[in-house]
């Protein structure tokens, strides 16, 4: 796959005229100072829109790029299920690798909840960095939608705004084990260290989410989310 860069600004493209894009910070200093490009190099862009978009570098500074746009595909690698997860987020570097294969793995949305046992607080500049990750493992695995990260939330409040065909709480002790589903969307809580409390399974239940095991081991948080993603991201 040819070296991709993601453009924070949407690019504009009708197939007749030129059209430019430009490439600055983080993006920019990989083009041009890990890379080396210089002008007619040509890339792949992505803006998170579902397009790929063929470039050629025209003009390039010490700072940023400009890049002509020579070709739009519409080239869909989603998930055919749209997989929503709230996850009680663990501590340090579990947070970026939990980032990196949602997205691999073609996860829509990743809620930060914030539940009973709950041991990270992710907000600020560490949102913004687990954002900048998912901008990278797109790179890396080809996908042109971005994974949204939403702001975090009370699990009560996830419980009912999540509006998915399937909802279903992982629990250690659920009635069944998780297994894939013909629905179009489906949403995933995954506890924390200490599991959710039982006051907190029960009101998932009583908003009329199912309670699912996944497997007879207990899992870590990244784990769990990780493998509830395979199983429900591809229909089976």
């Amino acid at each position: 796959m040819p070296d991709r860069f993601y453009c924070e600004t949407p690019i504009r493209y009708d197939g007749e005229s030129p059209r430019e894009a430009r490439l600055e910070g983080s993006e920019a200093h990989h083009l041009l100072h890990v890379l080396r490009a210089a002008v007619a190099d040509r890339v792949t862009l992505f803006d998170g829109s579902g397009c790929e978009f063929q470039a050629e570098v025209v003009q390039v500074t010490r700072r940023d790029a400009t890049l002509r746009v020579l070709r739009r595909e519409a080239i869909d690698r989603e998930a055919p299920v749209e997989v929503t997860l709230g996850v009680a987020i663990p501590k340090g570097d579990r947070q970026k690798m939990l980032v990196e294969k949602l997205t691999e793995l073609g996860a829509a949305r990743l809620v930060p909840l914030s539940t009973a046992r709950s041991v990270a607080d992710l907000r600020g500049s560490g949102l913004d960095k687990l954002r900048r990750a998912v901008v990278e493992a797109s790179k890396q695995c080809g996908r042109n939608r971005l994974m949204e990260i939403t702001e975090p939330q009370a699990f009560a409040e996830f419980l009912g705004s999540a509006s998915a065909m399937t909802r279903v709480i992982a629990h250690p002790t659920g009635a069944s084990p998780v297994a894939p589903h013909d629905g179009a969307s489906v949403a995933i809580a995954i506890g924390p260290e200490g599991g959710f409390t039982d006051e907190e399974v029960a009101a998932a239940l009583e908003a009329g989410w199912g309670a699912v095991t996944l497997g007879r081991s207990i899992l870590r948080i990244e784990t769990a989310a990780i493998a509830a993603t395979a199983i429900f991201a591809i229909k089976g």
